[in-house]
Parts: C-alpha cells; sequence; structure tokens
C-alpha cells in the first residue's frame, strides 16, 4: 500500500492548482459529482405530473413517490459523496483474448449512484456488483483490480487519499491508515454508518440473499448492528419492487436504542424502513403492569403456545342439534352427525380459529345446496351465500365455533385457575400454574394492568384467530434478551420472508435470556438459518476489551473472546474512587476529549449522580435525547446501556451494578455490556471492592 506514488504528491495538506496533482483532480471529480447530484435532485423537483395522473388519488401517490425521491437525492454536505476509487485492470464483464490488454475501467464508490446529464456514472453505488471488490480485493485475490484508492474526510471536505495496487506483486500488504482512522474516529450523537470500513467477513453477510435468514452471533465491537442495517440497505437495491410490495422492518431493544440508530438507514438512502421494539408489535392493549421474573419467564416459555390454543379451540363444541333452513315453502334439514364432520373436517386442516369459523356457513350452506340440486332445483352462488347469512345457520356456527376475543382468553386463562389448570395439564405444573395467576381475578380488559409478557400473549391468541401480516424482511437486533414467545411474536410477521438476528450470548440480561442461537431460530420459525460469528473488534480498544473479557468465562464460557484489531489500544484506567465528586472529575478529564462521553451507572444510583452532576454545573442529557456540541455527557442507566455506544465512558460502581440485579450471573452480563460501551477510553471508579471476576 502506498499513500503517494512518485507523480502523486503528499498523501495530506493542501492541494496544489497543478493538473497533475491528484489530490486536485479528486476534489474536482467531488465537486462535478456534487453538481450532478444536484441536477438529478432538480430535475426531480421539475417533474409536471398535473396531465400524467387520472384522479386525485394517483396524483397523491405519485406525489409521495417524488417527496421520497427528492429526500433520497439530498446531498448531506458533511458526509463524504464518495469514500474511494476502483481502477479495474479489464472493463468488468468484458471477454478477454488470452494475453490482450482490456481496456481498464475507473469507478468511484459511494452512498448512492449519481450519473451526469448524459446519464453517465460518476459515482457507483457501493451496493451495485461492480463496487463488490472494493470490499473484497487483496493481495491474494485482487479480483482484477489494479489499484484501490481510499479517500480521507474533514466533514464533507476531500482531505488525504491512500493507495493499494493490488496487482503488484512488489508491493507488499500493509493496513490502511485512513480505514484505521475512520474506524477510530470520534463520534458525538447518533449511530453512523460504516459503509467505507466494511470488512471482507462483514460483507459476505451483508451481500447475503433475501431468501435465505441470517444470524449473526457478534461480540461488544464487532459490528453486528451494522451489519444488519446495512444488509437491509443492500437487499432494497437488490430486490426493490418486491420488499417494496411486502415491506422490511428493524426491530430494536429499546426506544433509545431505535433513536441511536435511526439515521443510519436515512444516510444510505433508504428512508422506508419501519423501526419498531416488541412491545410495539404487540401493543393491542395498554400495558400498565410489571411481572416479577418468575412470572415473566413462565409467559416467555415457548408452551404457553400450546396452552393459548387449547384453550382458544376448547370453544368449539360438537353439534347436537340439525341445522333446518327454511326458504320459501321449502325447509332443509342438515342433521347433527353431518355439521359434526364438517366441524371435524376443518379441525383437521388446522387453519386459523377465525378463517375456520368465516369458512363453516358457507359449508353448511353448501350441504343444504346439495340437497336442493337432488331436489331438481338449480341454485347458484347467490343462493349459497343467501343460506350461509340465514339465521339459523348463524345461530348454528355460533354455538358450534363461537367468536373469541384474545385479550378476554388471555384474561380469562390468567384469572381463573381451573381454566388455566384444564389447559395447562402436562404442560404446566400447579407451581407453574400459580406463578402467572393473577391474585385477584380482573372484571374486564380495561380493569387489568396488563404486563408486556400479558401483550406477547394476547398477541399469540390474535395470531390463533387471525394470521399476521407477514413482512418481506425483519432485521432483529440485540435478540439474546428475547424469551421464546417474544421470539414467536417476531417469527410471525417474516413468516413468508426473510430475517437478520444479531445478538450476543455473553450480554443477555433478562432471566429468560437466550441460551442457545438453534433454539432462539426454532422460536423464531428459521431453522434453516445460516449462523455466523463476528469475532474481530473494530470499535472497542483493546485494553478495555480485554479487561472486558476477564468477565467471559463466567458469563458465556463457550464464545470466542473479541480480538480488538484497532491499533490505537484506548485510554483505561480503574480508578478507587473516594466519593461521587471523584466520578465527576472523571467526567470532567473526559468531558476534555472530542467525542461523546457517558457515565454509566446501577439504575439505582442514577438519582444520586444527577443531583451531583447538577450541582457541579455540569450539564447532561438521557439516552435518546439529541447530543450537541456542548450537552456531550450522557446520564446512562445500566439497563439502557446495551447496543448504544460512546467514544468515551466513565463507569461507577461495578460492584453496586451486578448487586443490582437477580443473580450474579446476570449482574455481570450487566457488567459486560457496561464495559465495553467505550470507543476511545474508559475509567472504572469505585469505593467498594470490585467483582473477583475482575481482579
Amino acid at each position: 500500500m502506498s499513500a503517494s506514488t512518485p507523480a502523486d504528491g503528499p498523501v495530506d495538506g493542501p492541494a496544489n492548482t497543478l493538473t497533475d496533482d491528484p489530490l486536485a483532480r479528486e476534489r474536482s471529480h467531488l465537486a462535478a459529482s456534487r453538481s450532478a447530484l444536484r441536477g438529478m435532485r432538480e430535475d426531480v423537483e421539475a417533474l409536471d405530473i398535473s396531465d400524467v395522473t387520472a384522479n386525485w388519488v394517483n396524483a397523491a401517490v405519485l406525489g409521495h413517490q417524488i417527496e421520497e425521491r427528492i429526500k433520497a437525492l439530498a446531498d448531506l454536505s458533511d458526509t463524504p459523496l464518495f469514500f474511494g476509487r476502483l481502477d479495474y485492470l479489464h472493463a468488468p464483464g468484458a471477454a478477454q483474448a488470452e494475453g490482450a490488454e482490456g481496456e481498464r475501467e475507473r469507478f468511484y464508490i459511494g452512498r448512492r449512484h449519481v450519473h451526469d446529464a448524459d446519464g453517465d456514472p460518476m459515482v457507483i453505488d457501493w451496493r451495485a456488483p461492480v463496487s463488490q471488490p472494493f470490499y473484497r480485493a487483496s493481495k491474494k485475490d485482487p479480483l482484477d483490480i489494479g489499484l484501490r484508492r481510499r479517500f480521507g474526510y474533514t466533514g464533507g471536505d476531500l482531505t488525504a487519499y491512500e493507495d493499494e495496487h493490488l496487482s503488484d506483486p512488489a508491493e507488499a500488504a500493509t493496513t490502511s491508515k485512513l480505514l484505521q482512522r475512520e474506524i477510530e474516529r470520534p463520534r458525538v450523537g447518533p449511530m453512523r454508518d460504516i459503509v467505507a470500513t466494511i470488512q471482507p467477513e462483514q460483507d459476505e453477510i451483508v451481500r447475503s440473499g433475501l431468501s435465505g435468514s441470517v444470524c449473526v452471533q457478534g461480540g461488544p465491537g464487532t459490528g453486528k448492528t451494522a451489519v444488519g442495517l446495512h444488509r437491509v440497505a443492500y437487499l432494497l437495491y437488490a430486490h426493490r419492487d418486491r420488499l417494496a410490495r411486502t415491506g422490511t422492518l428493524v426491530v430494536g431493544p429499546n426506544r433509545s436504542f431505535l433513536h441511536y440508530i435511526e439515521q443510519v438507514l436515512p444516510a444510505l438512502g433508504e428512508l422506508a424502513v419501519a423501526q419498531a421494539t416488541v412491545d410495539d408489535l404487540v401493543a393491542h392493549v395498554e400495558v400498565r403492569g410489571t411481572d416479577d421474573a418468575p412470572a415473566a419467564v413462565v409467559k416467555g416459555d415457548a408452551r404457553m403456545a400450546q396452552v393459548l390454543r387449547r384453550a382458544l379451540y376448547a370453544h368449539v363444541t360438537m353439534p347436537t342439534e340439525p341445522v333446518v333452513v327454511v326458504r320459501g315453502s321449502r325447509r332443509w334439514r342438515v342433521p347433527a352427525y353431518e355439521l359434526e364432520e364438517l366441524v371435524r373436517q376443518l379441525l383437521d386442516r388446522d387453519i386459523r380459529y377465525g378463517a375456520a369459523r368465516d369458512a363453516l356457513p358457507q359449508r353448511v350452506a353448501h350441504a343444504v345446496l346439495v340437497q336442493m340440486e337432488r331436489a331438481g332445483e338449480a341454485p347458484d352462488d347467490r343462493v349459497q351465500d343467501a343460506v350461509a347469512r340465514n339465521s339459523a345457520v348463524k345461530a348454528a356456527v355460533k354455538t358450534v365455533w363461537p367468536a373469541v376475543d384474545p385479550a378476554k382468553l388471555v384474561l380469562r386463562l390468567l384469572g381463573d385457575p381451573e381454566f388455566l389448570a384444564e389447559h395447562a395439564e402436562g404442560l404446566l405444573d400447579e407451581q407453574e400454574q400459580k406463578t402467572i395467576l393473577w391474585a385477584k381475578p380482573a372484571r374486564s380488559v380495561k380493569s387489568v394492568k396488563w404486563s408486556a409478557a400479558d401483550a406477547v400473549l394476547i398477541d399469540e391468541a390474535t395470531d390463533l384467530i387471525q394470521r399476521t401480516h407477514s413482512l418481506g424482511h425483519v432485521v432483529l437486533d440485540e435478540a439474546q434478551d428475547l424469551s421464546p414467545m417474544q421470539y414467536r411474536a417476531v417469527g410471525r410477521r417474516c413468516t413468508t420472508g426473510s430475517a437478520t438476528v444479531l445478538g450476543d450470548l455473553a450480554q443477555g440480561t433478562t432471566p429468560w435470556a437466550t441460551r442457545s442461537w438453534e433454539e432462539a431460530l426454532t422460536h423464531l420459525g428459521k431453522q434453516d438459518a445460516v449462523i455466523e460469528e463476528l469475532t474481530a473488534g473494530f470499535r472497542v480498544p483493546t485494553d478495555v476489551i480485554t479487561y472486558a473479557s476477564r468477565l467471559l468465562p463466567h458469563i458465556a464460557p463457550g464464545l470466542t473472546p473479541v480480538a480488538s484489531i484497532r491499533e490505537n489500544p484506548g485510554f483505561f484506567e480503574v480508578r478507587g474512587a473516594g466519593g461521587t465528586y471523584d466520578v465527576l472529575a472523571a467526567c470532567r478529564e473526559l468531558l476534555c476529549n472530542e467525542g461523546s462521553v457517558a457515565l454509566i451507572a446501577a439504575d439505582t444510583r442514577i438519582p444520586e449522580l444527577a443531583k451531583a452532576l447538577t450541582a457541579a454545573g455540569i450539564t447532561y442529557i438521557a439516552p435518546g435525547e439529541e447530543t450537541t456540541l456542548s450537552d456531550r455527557l450522557t446520564l446512562v442507566p445500566a439497563s439502557l446501556a446495551k447496543g448504544l455506544e460512546y467514544d468515551y465512558v466513565v463507569l461507577d460502581e461495578p460492584r453496586a451494578l451486578v448487586d443490582a440485579e437477580p443473580d450474579e450471573r446476570t449482574g455481570l452480563r450487566r457488567l459486560y455490556v457496561s464495559l465495553t460501551r467505550a470507543v476511545s477510553g474508559l475509567i472504572v471508579t469505585h469505593n467498594n471492592p470490585l467483582p473477583n471476576q475482575l481482579t
């Protein structure tokens, strides 16, 4: 790799105006590309749709599409329009005669496609096939690339370049300084995309096909979240029409996390991806209550799905009376044994409860029509529909296959000991049944203080009655903390689509945390998903991840520790604090650096620390609030730290953090999460002794 060639000049520094200055030429291409992008946007803004729409509905739809296109063509002034260049030895896809020198092609790789007024490409989308060698080409396998050039930026200004002559055997392979600089660059505010720094093993996951599901096990700083988001962007590029019809969804653990990642896809030009938490997906009732851990564990167990199914289908009863349909002067009688056969046929088909209930009147009506035809009549479909709506048929269906409200079903199951015992027999033991039964039965759905686990049960019951709409692709992040029933809830949203599951078994901090990805994927309904493991750490400094990895043998002994590949070991220090003011001193010290700062502490210590920060005149924000240059300190409860990332972290009282959890293993996992939020530096402060596993 070379930062310059004899003719190229320096990699950094001011550009001269000479035409042989490569940096000046690249800046000129950047300016021309920005001008071309502005022209593309102006062309869309100038579109006149007044004569091409048949009605106001078409006009509104087309107008919305144009607005979205204009947004997608926005030129973000502080974001590089392109970050790399590929010089192919031969024109991609062109047949080459043996020994012939083909025409060389040059492509600038960026976040979106840009073309000039003649339609010729000036910047190639990073997702295009021709861009793939930018991420995968190497000295061992150059993929027909003669030169790969990376660009360095300050804000939106191009300030540096760096060359790799991949087909030159005389040039040794070295680590890219610009790549390392970009990975380690301080950040303030939401998560950035990593489109300029995607590594080969990450790129393989990003570009995996839409038809297959992928599960990514990745430790802190391995980029699993970014990989999942970039995979969505790639799939939308490669299968845009299909996913435009079926939809995409990103599921995160909480609102703070979703706020942190919400700018990644828009920065890549993708504006139509929905984001939600699992609680959002199952919001059939208002959640106002909480469960203790034992109750939540049982309610989240996959056995509850079978309990619900039994309880639901117990409402179906076999008919004991015939149905008599009166039409004019004729009476048509469907005997009870024939009705029973129709009911059993529907049960054997194993279709949704509601769909079967809707089909039963038509089945009864068809039986009547058969009798009519045998009697010499010639009824048509209109007659069958009329019979299906007959009051006698409707009354019989109501008795045999009654409508069931999902929330009322769960209310009865959790409030009626006999009803629960009947349908949980052989599935839940007596103690488990007692654990989930309410102390006082509720009178109505509205009076119940539903818990989050109850809402998931209602969602399961809802799906048993009426099929849940399936999307084309779902990304599930921080999946290790989901219960089996929550996995089922997410899986229902992609039964006909695929999924990208992201997580780290070592960071599971719920009582029902995932024990293995194979088990989790079974609950999700994606047993055939490919499990990939990322072990190269790009964000967490070497000293920090080494210190945190002391906990792995105690929390996830089977996992491979993350190996940091950062050249900068980062700042790391453990301080025996003398009180809250030493914590404040550490915060002030880290605020002198560029980038974001977090003070992470046990949830119970947050009020005390908030008062101390206010008294000391140190401004702070809560997770999810907008970060500014003046408000760079975030006060983070340990329970909300997962998935977030800060340049510098002060971790307060590790022992208090561990002790706040119901058991030591969960506490150590919470500590592992909190220790690994730092990108550039970590200070651990403590008055009480550290957990033995760290000493």
